[in-house]
């Protein structure tokens, strides 16, 4: 297992921090272990700290009145879940539940905005995330919204290239039906989107790899919906 110092400092939130600033933050880190599908926190419970994802993956969700997930965002090793409330001093507006066996750290609120009082470089890194999770959201609702299914899958390709910083070659790490629901749709109308992207020689597909054939042609579709004949 990864030591705590390690994971600190190979975080998208504390990456780059003095090491006497990464000494005092491990102080206060509790660790936290979750086995596949065990909840995290649920919509409404008190936003008394929040997580860094060691290693694992969470998903971060809102439920329908009927019960329906519908994921918000996809959480890997490295980065957080549950800053916002933290700091807004409000409630996690969101359900968590880790999608693998997954090892987190919890940072508790009052212990953490004591501890960074007067620290301005780890201020800018706090502010530079909830700026980075308000752009995610927003890309978010545009493309449910406003994007049919297929302009919805090439956004998500291109973020994937992008985030992995593997020019064309992507790696899917959460299953299809996870990736449907990210989506905001089903697994048939997915696999008809897939396909169609292949036959179109947009992408080509082997296993959980995906390689992005056209990204100028994947842009036009994320953006437009539809790609020039």
């Amino acid at each position: 297992m990864k030591k705590t110092r390690e994971i600190l400092i190979r975080s998208q939130l504390f990456g780059g921090l003095p090491e006497e600033h990464i000494t005092e933050i491990e102080k206060i880190t509790v660790d936290k272990h979750y086995g596949k599908g065990e909840i995290i926190f649920c919509d409404g419970d008190d936003g008394t700290g929040f997580y860094l994802v060691a290693t694992g993956s969470v998903s971060v969700y809102k439920l329908s009145p009927e019960g329906r997930e519908q994921t918000l965002h996809i959480v890997r090793g490295g980065d957080t879940i549950g800053a916002v409330p933290v700091f807004s001093g409000k409630s996690f507006p969101a359900n968590a539940k880790a999608i693998s066996k997954s090892h987190l750290l919890f940072f508790a609120r009052n212990k953490f905005i004591q501890l960074i009082s007067g620290k301005p470089d780890l201020t800018m890194n706090i502010l530079a995330l909830l700026s980075a999770r308000l752009r995610e959201f927003t890309i978010q609702v545009e493309n449910l919204s406003l994007k049919e299914i297929p302009g919805r899958l090439a956004s998500y390709l291109i973020y994937l290239a992008r985030e992995q910083g593997s020019g064309d070659s992507i790696q899917l790490n959460i299953s299809k039906a996870q990736l449907a629901n990210l989506l905001g749709t089903g697994p048939e109308s997915l696999s008809r989107a897939l396909g169609h992207m292949k036959t179109k020689q947009l992408i080509a597909e082997k296993g959980n790899s995906i390689r992005l054939l056209n990204q100028g042609q994947l842009q036009e579709l994320a953006e437009r919906g539809r790609v020039s004949a």
